[in-house]
């Protein structure tokens, strides 16, 4: 299915957040993520489903000064 990932256009298999946070090699990482604008917590991911033309955010903690 078609979902637009952190701006971009992406083709997965993945049904669920989880499975598609380890399709794109960020299984063990730490990153906040969001579906359609709301922030989905790391004990929710496994149950938050995706659909056609859903939009996900991963972002990454940077360090700064």
């Amino acid at each position: 299915m078609k979902i637009v990932l952190n701006g971009k256009s992406h083709e997965t298999a993945s049904t669920d957040l989880a499975s598609l946070l380890a399709e794109i090699d960020f299984a063990d990482a730490i990153v906040a993520t969001a579906l359609n604008g709301e922030f989905v917590s790391v004990d929710q991911r496994d149950g938050v489903s995706l659909q056609p033309g859903d939009r996900v955010e991963i972002v990454a903690p940077m360090q700064g000064g």
